[in-house]
């Protein structure tokens, strides 16, 4: 069986090229398509398949400005010969999906979200975009938004990456969605240090790329007004706003390596996250390390931040929500359990995820209809003790 796999750049590892990683290791042999193509900036895993780009790769500055290129992205696409292909995988948040397959081959979409510069952040893009381009474009958007819905019909059976995803891939597309949450490395954090004990000093964490949505602002300025610490990790276009904004007890670390984030999610008091995501893979790698979660009671964190257990919801995108979500933990702090904590995290490891996508997509591929409910997937510790899913 030849399998392709469609995915939108490849210009950085975060959470999409992910679960591109754990695709590549269930299909070692397929071949890998996109559009922009780093690969000093790619996991080695990925760079061992064979790697092929459309045209936009060989346009001026892609590498840096290929979002500038999303109008031509739909005709690139679909120059792409995937005829001699049996089961193609696209992985879509950019375009993905408008490949043309063989008539009796399986397309398969894994969507992280519709397309959020077309759909549900399409007004936010354009109020930020520049004096040359916001005049090109509600034009452009506009038959960007009409190739995507009629290429939905091209995908036969969508998977999304959280109930979230899901509900949006119904509101666009009226399809239907099988839920498979991304995997996350939650054994990477097994020998995170014990917590620091609740006395006042520690300090909480935010992690995330820093852009307008993400809404670190809340953060910062509930953080300011409670004179609590607050360590920020992530760069992006906000940085500087942020910075400025961000009072004695606020510190901004930028980018930040792994090791580096590993040893930050260890020390802190609990995770600060603040955005409505897709999915949001930061709160269950904090989860793993055994560090609770104060969330934002929508999108994905309500499906894997279980309150009481793992962290706190807040239902308001504001400081004073978030300000009281973190007095009504630190009433409670004692009772968060990190072993407890990491044992929910473990529902959403890697092995758990290629489990249940293998299984899905050979019952597909057989013509069977796959039961929804999460694959049974054994996980295990360091020390070889399994971490069953809370």
């Amino acid at each position: 069986m030849k399998v392709a796999i469609v995915h939108y750049w490849l210009v950085g590892m975060r959470g999409g090229e992910k679960v591109l990683e754990a695709l590549c290791e269930l299909y070692p042999e397929a071949d890998v398509f996109t559009h922009v193509y780093r690969p000093e900036r790619i996991s080695p895993v990925i760079r061992r398949h064979r790697v092929t780009t459309t045209f936009i790769d060989r346009l001026p500055m892609a590498h840096r400005m290929y979002q500038k290129y999303l109008p031509l992205m739909p005709l690139a696409l679909e120059q792409l010969d995937l005829s001699a292909y049996d089961l193609v995988i696209s992985s879509e948040s950019g375009p993905a999906k408008g490949v043309l397959t063989r008539p009796d081959a399986l397309h398969v979409c894994y969507c992280h979200t519709p397309m959020r510069y077309v759909w549900s952040g399409y007004h936010d893009y354009l109020s930020s975009a520049g004096p040359l381009v916001r005049p090109l474009m509600p034009y452009a958007i506009h038959r960007l938004r009409q190739w995507d819905l009629a290429t939905a019909a091209r995908v036969d059976r969508f998977i999304a990456n959280s109930a979230t995803v899901a509900q949006r891939i119904w509101r666009v597309y009226r399809r239907d969605a099988t839920v498979i949450h991304p995997p996350v490395e939650t054994l990477r954090f097994a020998a995170a240090e014990p917590p620091p004990t609740a006395d006042g000093d520690g300090h909480y964490l935010f992690v995330s790329q820093l852009v307008a949505y993400k809404r670190a602002d809340v953060a910062i300025e509930a953080f300011n007004r409670m004179g609590r610490r607050l360590v920020v990790v992530g760069e992006g276009e906000e940085y500087r706003r942020l910075k400025q904004m961000a009072g004695p007890t606020v510190e901004l670390l930028g980018h930040c390596s792994a090791d580096e984030l590993d040893r930050q999610y260890a020390a802190c008091r609990a995770l600060v996250f603040t955005a409505n995501e897709d999915f949001g893979i930061v709160p269950v790698e904090a989860m793993a390390a055994g560090r609770p979660v104060l969330a934002l009671n929508r999108g994905g964190a309500t499906e894997t931040v279980k309150d009481g257990l793992s962290g706190l919801f807040f239902d308001q995108q504001t400081p004073e929500a978030l300000i009281g979500a973190v007095e009504r933990f630190e009433a409670q702090e004692h009772r968060f359990d990190p072993a407890a904590i990491q044992a929910h995290a473990a529902r959403f490891d890697r092995t758990v995820f290629k489990t249940r996508l293998r299984e899905t997509i050979d019952s597909w591929m057989h013509g069977e209809e796959p039961s929804l409910a999460p694959a049974r997937a054994t996980v295990t510790d360091a020390r070889g003790r399994e971490l069953a899913p809370a």
